[in-house]
């Protein structure tokens, strides 16, 4: 978690710099020099990429992904609690590598409406400055899965037009700080009995960028259809943003090559951006199955054939 300290904002040339104080960081007035305008492409099949249990403490997981896979990623996820700073190290060595860190930002026990009435805009200022000075592309989720009633900004917790008001209000300090090299990704869970409807977690397409969809293979029967297929009708119904499957893994409970294969071709038929694999080792039930593609060498085999021939974005 991120402590109270100094943390000084780029100004304009001939800007006032007289610090003030907000939620324990410095905030000079004035809005920051521009990045570079990094705009991330939103070609079909371009987006590969991974989460590893190492993720943001160390790049090598993710580096050791890509050598077993035979190919580099050109997205790096990573989770980000609340008051956590922009991991600069981890983004750097992504963009060493050709990849995009793409950021999950939690915001676990915190107030949305204390959020909304600006309580931690010094949090999101200083992140959102340190963003823009990084001058690459990055890609940026908030409450992720809202439509699920797993997380306390989510369904049955908070009311969907709090959460709204509050992706919107993060967005706009990022857009005031001049982090115009985010893409922004709403990411919504697949569609499930427990589900609230998606439609009323809408911040529009002003806000954001891409649409991301959560979902996992558990079981032989599961197909992309299946899994993706009535969100993907939802969010169609009123968006036709891009989509990227932004966190996904075939169980070995489910036939791991066939649901590999079966993934690809969905991203494919789809004209979908790719899909970020969630490459942890879990046990205990068939929703907590041990997603490693290393550790099955015939799995491992079916991706790197899948994604051969993918034509993959570099930042």
């Amino acid at each position: 978690m991120a402590t109270a300290g100094f943390h000084y904002y780029r100004s304009q040339p001939g800007a006032v710099t007289t610090p003030t104080v907000s939620a324990g960081y410095f905030v000079v007035p004035g809005r920051p020099q521009h990045p570079v305008n990094s705009k991330l492409p939103p070609r079909v099949m371009s987006y590969l990429g991974v989460y590893e249990p190492g993720a943001p403490n160390s790049y090598t997981s993710v580096q050791y992904f890509s050598h077993a896979i035979k190919k580099q990623v050109n997205i790096a996820l990573y989770y980000s609690a609340w008051e956590e700073q922009f991991e600069e190290t981890f983004a750097k060595a992504a963009g060493r590598a050709g990849a995009i860190p793409l950021i999950q930002i939690n915001p676990r026990r915190i107030s949305l409406a204390a959020l909304v009435a600006g309580k931690y805009d010094g949090y999101l200022t200083a992140f959102a400055d340190e963003v823009a000075a990084y001058r690459s592309s990055v890609i940026i989720g908030f409450g992720h899965e809202m439509n699920g009633p797993w997380s306390g900004w989510g369904y049955r917790h908070t009311p969907p037009a709090e959460f709204i008001a509050a992706w919107r209000h993060v967005v706009t300090v990022f857009r005031k700080q001049g982090a115009d090299n985010v893409t922004w990704l709403w990411t919504v869970n697949r569609t499930c009995p427990q589900c609230g409807p998606v439609h009323k977690w809408w911040p529009g397409s002003r806000y954001v960028t891409w649409i991301g969809i959560d979902g996992y293979y558990y079981r032989p029967t599961d197909t992309f259809r299946t899994i993706f297929g009535p969100m993907i009708a939802d969010v169609r119904r009123f968006t036709k943003d891009p989509i990227l499957i932004a966190e996904t893994a075939v169980g070995p409970m489910a036939g791991q090559s066939r649901g590999i294969r079966n993934l690809v071709a969905g991203v494919r038929a789809g004209h979908d951006l790719g899909f970020v694999w969630f490459d942890k080792p879990r046990s205990g039930s068939i929703y907590h199955q041990d997603w490693r593609l290393e550790d099955s060498p015939k799995a491992l085999a079916a991706f790197r054939r899948a994604v051969h021939g993918m034509r993959l974005v570099r930042p």
